[in-house]
């Protein structure tokens, strides 16, 4: 894969407006107008809510995604102990496309103090007209709080790990279903062991089933096979790596996909509707 470049038309500002960004973002747009060898494109509107813990894997992920998905990317880092105001970083990403380069708006805000408790406002502006919203949200979300209950009135897909919560609050997971697509990158890495106990049906039914493994990923698996086989599981044994033992005998692992962050989060911005059968393993999980 090609690398993305950033351009050198890239704009800095602190304690900014809306109308300065917008204004901004109209320089950029126009510096991959016609008679440029740039085109300018986006496929859906890609948030981020990247906490400042987060921030430099969140913008590994990203450069690894603007080839496959060329998007309009606001990624929002909230710090709320700071005084008020907006800071923003916007630029284009762009990589090569036959003898033309095709770019996108990547825009990077930090919202200070309250400026983070509204983030419905400062992102309503900014999103593609017409085109779905994903939502990439690091961390553990705060359920029940303005600032995760606005961003749900906004996105199409919000995309969480399970894995990099605190706790695993599968139960205030579960109103978020009818509001937005789930997807959650914890039970995207658990495919290799779901795929390959599917195999063992129907047999696996009559057997004794044991799983260890990662707090999220075991957990699912194992509420996954509740789910699908109908049957109280034994309690998850945490371990550092899945493993599933019928009747006593311990199952060889999966083949490893092998698939990188960015991997992960490109396979899901490429699906739109719900997942009924992770959610029906969230259920099982509560």
């Amino acid at each position: 894969m090609t690398p993305a470049q950033t351009l050198d038309t890239d704009w800095t500002g602190e304690d900014v407006t809306m109308g300065q960004i917008e204004r901004e973002l109209g320089k950029l747009r126009d510096s991959a107008g016609p008679g440029s060898a740039m085109q300018r494109t986006s496929v859906m509107t890609h948030i981020a809510w990247v906490p400042p813990d987060w921030v430099g894997a969140a913008r590994g992920v990203l450069a690894g995604l603007s080839e496959r998905h060329p998007s309009r990317t606001i990624m929002l880092v909230p710090v709320p102990d700071a005084p008020d105001g907006i800071d923003a970083n916007l630029s284009l990403v762009c990589f090569p496309l036959g003898d033309r380069s095709v770019c996108a708006d990547v825009i990077e805000l930090t919202l200070r103090g309250d400026r983070m408790r509204s983030p419905a406002s400062i992102v309503l502006p900014l999103l593609m007209s017409d085109l779905p919203v994903f939502c990439r949200w690091r961390g553990q979300p705060p359920f029940g709080e303005q600032t995760f209950e606005q961003m749900l009135d906004v996105v199409d897909r919000l995309v969480v790990d399970t894995a990099e919560w605190n706790e695993l609050r599968y139960a205030d997971l579960l109103p978020v279903f009818e509001r937005a697509a789930v997807t959650d990158i914890a039970w995207s890495r658990t495919m290799p062991w779901r795929r390959m106990l599917a195999g063992y049906w129907p047999g696996i039914r009559e057997q004794e089933i044991h799983v260890r493994g990662p707090r999220a990923e075991g957990t699912l698996v194992r509420a996954w096979l509740g789910s699908r086989l109908n049957r109280t599981m034994r309690p998850l044994e945490e371990a550092d790596a899945l493993e599933v033992r019928l009747g006593g005998e311990v199952l060889p692992h999966p083949p490893d996909e092998a698939k990188t962050p960015a991997d992960l989060l490109s396979d899901e911005l490429e699906r739109f509707g719900r997942d009924r059968v992770y959610e029906q393993a969230v259920r099982a999980a509560t």
